[in-house]
């Protein structure tokens, strides 16, 4: 069977850089638990590798506000504002790990709505990346996911500038029509496109191996947004498309009437679990 892995599954440097981040921490051992604010990154085999090694995840603000001691690191979505004040304030020591291509979102949402500019994030309200971004704007902000949400969105007052951003892993081509039906609305508008460049590359080396193979295997937690997208891209390209977590949910019947396989995966996936399922296929079919 020919097998084909996409270059750019796995890790993306934002990723890598946060789990680099917590394990560095961890060796370092500056004195006091260790904790991440949520997981580090949507892949319960690495949050799971990391609690063995004494890691703790703060899941609310409340945890946050509990701590007298230790260290927090931010994870790679990002925080609000108001979450790096908290920590400063309680002399928290904490590191942020924050991707720094969500950190200029962060730096963007906050210099333009500070000038007066009601803030657009097309992305999904319930991510922990949006929910960070949010937090940084000083006016008002609308999150818009589909084309009903945008078709929808007016301003109160018709003359007030608006700023568009995009979650980093947002669907390239959505993005593209969610802007193009509020730009028709006749607002003084500025677009920034701010989908990573990975992510970009990703998806579109996904739907390019997807529409040539028999079977497309996508390979990332079913929380993670950028794989759920990934799933979603290929699908459409390829009719037979799993979405697996790892080698044990694959299910070796779906693929034995088929003569190709492609597999791509999301950035919050480790390369040990990408390697185990091509090296599998490749092995048994």
């Amino acid at each position: 069977m020919q097998v084909e892995l996409a270059k750019t599954a796995g890790f993306c440097f934002g990723v890598k850089r946060a789990v680099e981040t917590v394990y560095q921490e961890i060796e370092k051992h500056e004195g006091g638990p260790i904790y991440t604010y949520g997981p580090i990154i949507h892949n319960d085999e690495v949050i799971r590798d990391l609690k063995s090694q004494g890691v703790r995840v703060l899941g609310t603000r409340e945890d946050l506000e509990s701590l007298d001691h230790g260290t927090v690191i931010i994870r790679s979505h990002g925080v609000p504002e108001s979450v790096c004040t908290l920590l400063k304030d309680k002399g928290i020591r904490y590191v942020d790990a924050t991707c720094p291509f969500v950190k200029k979102i962060h730096q963007i949402v906050r210099r333009e709505s500070q000038n007066g500019a009601h803030i657009v994030i097309v992305g999904n309200s319930a991510h922990p990346e949006v929910m960070g971004i949010r937090g940084w704007a000083a006016g008002p902000v609308d999150i818009i996911q589909d084309a009903g949400e945008a078709e929808k969105f007016s301003l109160e007052n018709e003359g007030q500038k608006v700023c568009v951003v995009a979650q980093t892993t947002f669907n390239y081509n959505k993005f593209q029509e969610l802007v193009e039906i509020i730009t028709k609305k006749g607002y003084d508008i500025i677009v920034l496109n701010t989908i990573c460049n990975a992510t970009k590359e990703r998806q579109e080396e996904a739907s390019g191996i997807a529409s040539r193979v028999g079977a497309m295997i996508v390979i990332g937690d079913k929380k993670s947004s950028n794989t759920q997208k990934l799933f979603e891209i290929c699908s459409n390209a390829c009719e037979n498309t799993y979405y697996i977590q790892t080698l044990g949910d694959l299910n070796v019947n779906q693929l034995r009437s088929v003569e190709s396989v492609g597999i791509t995966a999301g950035a919050s996936t480790p390369y040990k679990i990408i390697e185990e399922v091509q090296n599998y296929v490749r092995i048994n079919f």
